[in-house]
């Protein structure tokens, strides 16, 4: 039982069914970097409090890099034994400088350290990943530029509701990317607190210099209190969700984008590279990609659940339930920043067809909307131009007419004196969309101003 570091204790040996179950090494690896990171700067501290010698130090920063080399080129044996990549680490250190090595663990425990590993590589995936949403919003910013002037019947409940304009379309997403992008901001600023220095739980008795690490790591403070540090993975938990709701987002713009891909919408041609075909039909353009996103959507809802299922009930301090927390964070984020990357490349890809949206644009008399708010400028109470506008709706299905402009003026007159000839230059939907006038809108103006914001804050 001396390989293991707490095998001072026991007698017997470890049953290898047990090592089995316990083990984390296979996936906690990829913590490597992180641990390597957390350790050095741990030894500085040690060095700078007199707790190690400056050439003592050096020689373990070095041993430290020396490992993490060997694990990036492939040469570092990983075996069950040692449990995790934490352990990994220091028994290779051991190996290299000897007693020098066991040094390293004085005044923290696994239980910080681990904290402290998966705050780090949180932190760098966090990074990374909103550096993905904002390559994804310059996709949909430069649709935008692509689609200027295009107008789109917009829905609500999957109905024709008003126009838009494509811009104002693409912009919507741009605007949900950001609150995405703002969500992993407020978790990064939490989380970047440093647990190291908390050791198993209540602090340790070696006069450690804690802000002195957080310096050296990057955090922007220190955690308060060493149960709570122990226990503690609302940063993994609030990081997921962040996460899920960017899979949600995504995974409703899919959807559209898969319906308006079919032959009953016709209004997107998907580029040849994001797309598949059936073994069978040889006719078929499938979107796989975008099917996808939708459908992984699901395991970082998953993920999520698995975490806060995973905390429900755990008492104060570390339980070793905390273990399972890496497989569902690392899973989340690999699959949300697979599927940003992929986004990226079909909305770069994908155009709209102006030809097969124009065909029907008139059609589901979009504005309705704009001819009862007409009438209100007359004066009309909204509840009554609503039901006058509304029988004029089923005046034209009864007639079997598809737009309120081929209504005749006695039409318009019988339905209410305020509709006298100047209302007929609010119909069809070039002419409501030029209606618009509230800030936010779709009226061209503002789009024209938010699309500037946006390329603006985008550097395009």
């Amino acid at each position: 039982m001396a390989s293991k570091p707490w095998g001072g204790r026991f007698e017997a040996g470890t049953d290898r069914r047990v090592e089995e179950f316990t083990e984390s090494i296979s996936f906690d690896r990829r913590l490597f970097r992180h641990d390597v990171l957390g350790s050095q700067a741990h030894a500085r501290m040690l060095a700078h409090v007199g707790l190690l010698t400056a050439p003592e130090c050096e020689a373990i920063v070095k041993g430290l890099s020396e490992i993490q080399t060997e694990i990036e080129e492939g040469r570092f044996p990983f075996v069950l034994e040692r449990e995790d990549v934490h352990m990994h680490i220091e028994a290779a250190l051991t190996e290299k400088l000897g007693d020098l090595g066991r040094k390293l663990h004085t005044g923290r425990s696994r239980n910080d350290q681990v904290s402290t590993d998966v705050k780090l590589w949180t932190r760098d995936a966090i990074d990374r990943l909103d550096s993905g949403l904002v390559h994804l919003q310059r996709a949909f910013v430069e649709s935008a530029v692509r689609h200027e002037g295009l107008i789109l019947p917009g829905y609500t409940h999957m109905q024709r509701a008003q126009p838009v304009l494509a811009p104002h379309y693409f912009l919507a997403f741009v605007e949900k990317l950001e609150r995405d992008r703002g969500r992993l901001a407020d978790c990064r600023k939490r989380l970047n607190v440093l647990p190291l220095g908390a050791a198993a739980l209540a602090g340790t008795s070696i006069p450690i210099d804690r802000d002195f690490t957080a310096r050296e790591l990057g955090f922007e403070g220190v955690a308060a209190n060493s149960l709570d540090v122990s226990s503690d993975r609302d940063f993994a938990i609030e990081a997921v969700f962040a996460l899920t709701l960017i899979a949600e987002h995504l995974a409703g713009w899919a959807e559209e984008w898969i319906l308006w891909s079919t032959q009953e919408f016709g209004f997107l041609a998907l580029p040849d590279a994001i797309c598949t075909g059936s073994s069978i039909m040889p006719q078929k353009k499938n979107p796989d990609v975008l099917e996808l996103i939708r459908g992984r959507s699901a395991r970082v809802v998953g993920s999520l659940t698995t975490l806060l299922v995973l905390i429900k009930g755990l008492p104060l301090a570390y339980n070793r339930d905390l273990q399972e927390d890496k497989l569902p964070l690392f899973d989340a984020f690999d699959t949300v920043e697979a599927c940003v990357e992929l986004a990226a490349v079909v909305v770069s890809g994908a155009n709209l067809r102006p030809e097969r949206i124009g065909e029907r644009l008139d059609e589901g008399y979009l504005d309705a909307t704009t001819l009862m708010e007409h009438l209100i400028l007359q004066g009309v109470p909204q509840r009554t131009a609503h039901e006058v506008i509304g029988r004029l709706v089923g005046l034209c299905e009864r007639q079997g007419l598809k737009r309120l402009a081929d209504l005749s003026d006695a039409d318009l007159a019988e339905a209410s004196p305020k509709l006298g000839p100047d209302a007929r230059g609010l119909l069809g939907v070039e002419a409501a969309i030029r209606a618009f006038k509230s800030y936010g809108s779709t009226a061209p103006d503002q789009v024209a101003t938010q699309l500037g914001r946006w390329k603006t804050k985008l550097e395009l």
